[in-house]
């Protein structure tokens, strides 16, 4: 340690009148204590005020510079360092040596950067504010034959790439191109996912996702799939994973989604077809959740639909019941959910008998599944009167929605049960329905549906409400008192908060529920009848006109 603060005092003096050779020596000595103790030998060159020297040593016309930057990548390895390197002005200097054409100088300024900046976002975002991005970009595409140089990069954009601020600037260079070229010329599997590791959070911005699209990424994905897909080795499944979620992750763009659907006839799209039937799990999911996202407007879904999908995530899930893959499980209900969102779609996947398979999973007890078996159910009987109907009058359907509805852990799960079996009463409008939820005892949970924070759930509850009450009050009349049904109305009519339609809604079933004495009871000794007149002038004239005819009907039978 002698030697190293006689190398220190020295550098001091030396880096004044910028002696080459005495200089150079110095740095040899710091460089070898550094490799023999980093810790010791940083902190003695903190203790003797080195780093400012080393700032004014960081000179691109130097013979010394990559082994000034070399020193400060081995002393920012440690974490008490990097604060102190900031702080001497390390920074500009480096960024400016990255114009540099020596490639040592660029490879230890790298380090040097990354280092200091490595895992402090504060400090990547200083980076990227100083326009690193686009100036590391050229650099790999100018030096793409020097590997340890890609490898920097390829880190450097690892790290910049986890903030979202990095994706705008990104996106204004030409990295998808470089990437892709870069990846095609990989042979080792450790190459291969250095550059994944990098796609990925570069694709999940939707700009990105389409250059890389253009740039050719998915040939290479699909190529990856086809090499690695019956391979057992451990970096043969990893691959196949990393390049078929990829894959999936570029579709969630819409642009690059459609460029890839390409009005069904894609290649993409069909070699993705493919992998629903496969062996392979990993390729099932893949399949299933890259139907799920070209599904998302009306147009793929029909003509999906129309090119006889469904019968294939139906072979699917029929792979898969019982004790089968529940990450598959989800994301072919994923896709049948989608598929299910065109009004035109719906006979034609309840012909193809999607309702039954679907309810083949409701023993289902992992919540995600049962999230997406909701949906599709819900999605179906949508404007479906008779699968309504019939789903409606399936004891065991309704005895589920009934224990699910109290999920309070899985509040997903809760909401889908509640709204699902509100759609079955509205949109089969069917006594024998409205009979099986009275009797599985469905009605409190519709009651309290209507006090959602969410509007669109406790408008369908009070039409689901109001069409029991019209259909079989007297059987309803027990659990409408038990839940304090009245009450919680008298509540939404007074809130000022409440939307025309929750006020409208609510008054309709009112005048439902007069028809049975308990309830009459009820309403006339909370007053409705001054809420009710209150609203007379709200200036919603559908809601004034309803709060006119339920004011009569309460003065008529008071």
């Amino acid at each position: 340690m002698e030697n190293l603060t006689d190398a220190l005092e020295k550098l001091k003096l030396a880096s004044t009148d910028k002696s080459s050779d005495s200089v150079e020596s110095c740095l040899d000595c710091l460089l070898k204590a550094l490799s023999n103790s980093n810790t010791e030998a940083s902190m003695k060159i903190q203790e003797m005020g080195i780093l400012l020297v080393l700032s004014s040593l960081l000179s691109p016309q130097s013979s010394y510079t990559p082994k000034v930057a070399n020193i400060i990548a081995e002393v920012a390895k440690n974490e008490f360092m990097r604060s102190p390197c900031v702080e001497a002005g390390l920074i500009p200097p480096l960024i400016q040596l990255l114009s540099s054409s020596d490639q040592e100088v660029l490879l230890q300024t790298g380090r040097a950067l990354g280092n200091i900046c490595y895992d402090s976002h504060s400090l990547q975002a200083q980076l990227i504010s100083m326009g690193v991005i686009p100036t590391l970009v050229k650099l790999l595409g100018v030096h793409s034959h020097n590997t340890a140089l890609t490898e920097m990069c390829l880190i450097a954009f690892g790290n910049l790439a986890e903030l979202e601020s990095s994706k705008e600037q990104f996106a204004s260079t030409n990295i998808a191109e470089e990437l892709v070229r870069l990846f095609q010329k990989q042979t080792e599997h450790e190459k291969k996912e250095m550059i994944f590791e990098v796609l990925a959070p570069l694709a999940e911005n939707d700009l990105i996702k389409l250059q890389l699209v253009e740039a050719g990424l998915v040939e290479c994905l699909l190529e990856v799939v086809a090499q690695t897909v019956d391979g057992e080795r451990e970096e043969d499944v990893s691959q196949l994973k990393t390049a078929s979620d990829l894959m999936v992750l570029l579709l969630l763009g819409d642009e690059s989604m459609q460029k890839l659907f390409e009005g069904g006839k894609g290649s993409v799209f069909q070699r993705v077809l493919s992998w629903i039937p496969s062996h392979n799990h990993q390729l099932q999911l893949a399949g299933a959740l890259a139907i799920a996202n070209f599904a998302r407007n009306d147009g793929n879904c029909i003509h999906m639909v129309e090119a006889g999908i469904v019968q294939k995530l139906l072979e699917l899930l029929d792979r898969h019941v019982g004790e089968g893959n529940v990450t598959v499980q989800h994301a072919a209900l994923s896709a049948l959910r989608n598929l299910a969102i065109p009004v035109v779609n719906k006979s034609k996947m309840l012909a193809a008998g999607v309702a039954d398979v679907v309810l083949k999973f409701l023993p289902s007890e992992m919540p995600p599944v049962q999230f997406k078996l909701l949906g599709t159910l819900r999605m179906l009987i949508d404007t479906q009167a008779e699968a309504a109907d019939q789903l409606g009058t399936n004891g065991k359907l309704v005895e589920r929605l009934v224990e699910w509805c109290e999920a309070k852990d899985h509040a997903g799960v809760m909401g889908e049960s509640n709204r699902l079996l509100s759609a079955l009463i509205r949109h089969s409008k069917s006594k024998e329905v409205v009979k099986a939820v009275i009797q599985g005892g469905g009605v409190k949970h519709l009651v309290t549906m209507a006090t959602s924070e969410h509007m669109i759930m406790q408008n369908e509850a009070l039409v689901a409400l109001g069409l029991i009450a019209a259909l079989d009050l007297a059987a309803a009349e027990k659990d409408f008192v038990g839940s304090s049904l009245v009450s919680m109305l008298h509540k939404l009519l007074s809130d000022e908060r409440s939307a025309p339609e929750i006020k409208y809604n609510s008054m309709i079933l009112i005048c439902a529920v007069m028809g049975s004495e308990p309830l009459h009871k009820e309403v006339q000794s909370l007053a409705f009848i001054d809420v009710v007149s209150k609203l007379r002038a709200h200036e919603n004239k559908t809601v004034s006109h309803q709060a006119s005819l339920t004011e009569q009907r309460l003065t008529a039978q008071s």
